[in-house]
């Protein structure tokens, strides 16, 4: 059945903002319940109808958290616009409630964000697929580590391009359920496995080529790792200037061959290489 937009799952969202972190177990939220973002010590619990009820209840049975603010706005005001299909590359980008047909010579990727970022309107989302382009069309590639994916839209893209075996790891448990879903979206369940941990935790474990779309102080780590040094290609991306420019002299301590940059507006800046 063709979706409308009247049939977009996520309309008004109810938002509730804790400070604490909430305890596994809690099975009473209910079909309304979309997600539990939770970072820095804080709770962003997330419904498609108000949950005063719900959240009273936890507070009652959680008495370390403390409720902050509440909010409710739009589906499309929480991302900046509503999720629209769009094309990068081969790719054709589409959420599910607007089907399109698979472009010749190319691929349609179906992503279902929910309330995670990512959506690939993010210039360093459109620089690494245009990485991952030239790295399958540079070297054979079968296996993929995603660190920081988000709503999993790398690692189905590298599964399109043809990577049998791809890892998709983010911190964040919503971030993996949401990839998670977007796998199964796309029928990649037998080659794309989403998990939720810490990148450093990871990158020891082998891969052919290392995706990393993740915050500067994560992929400091990543790079003075002997993990990073065993695998044979990189792409590095969500870095600033000052933090690409940190990065590029730590690359170059290291037997890598840097063979693209990309820097959307002086500020995001993506690399892609090969460890040598």
């Amino acid at each position: 059945m063709t979706m409308t937009v009247a049939d977009i799952p996520y309309k008004d969202l109810y938002i509730y903002y804790l400070e604490g972190r909430i305890k596994p177990g809690c099975n009473f939220f209910g079909s309304g319940f979309i997600g539990n973002w939770q970072e820095d010590g804080f709770s962003f619990l997330f419904f498609n109808s108000p949950a005063q009820d719900k959240i009273k209840k936890l507070l009652g049975t959680q008495p370390g958290l403390t409720l902050i603010d509440d909010y409710r706005m739009t589906y499309e005001e929480w991302h900046g616009k509503m999720p629209f299909s769009l094309r990068i590359g081969r790719f054709i980008i589409t959420p599910p409630w607007e089907p399109r047909d698979i472009p010749e010579n190319g691929f349609r990727i179906i992503l279902d964000s929910g309330v995670v970022f990512g959506t690939g309107t993010h210039p360093t989302t459109r620089d690494c697929m245009e990485a991952l382009e030239l790295a399958f069309d540079s070297a054979q590639i079968k296996s993929v580590m995603d660190l920081g994916t988000g709503t999993g839209l790398l690692s189905i893209a590298a599964a399109c391009l043809g990577s049998g075996k791809t890892l998709a790891v983010d911190i964040n448990y919503l971030a993996a359920a949401t990839a998670g879903k977007n796998i199964s979206l796309n029928g990649m369940e037998e080659r794309i496995i989403a998990v939720q941990g810490a990148a450093e935790d990871f990158i020891r474990f082998p891969a052919d080529l290392l995706i990393a779309n993740i915050h500067f102080d994560v992929m400091k780590l990543l790079v003075n790792s002997e993990g990073f040094i065993n695998k044979k290609s990189f792409i590095l991306s969500g870095l600033l200037r000052r933090e690409a420019e940190e990065i590029d002299f730590q690359l170059s301590g290291l037997p890598v061959k840097i063979i693209k940059k990309w820097e959307f507006d002086g500020i995001w800046h993506t690399f892609f290489g090969k460890i040598l």
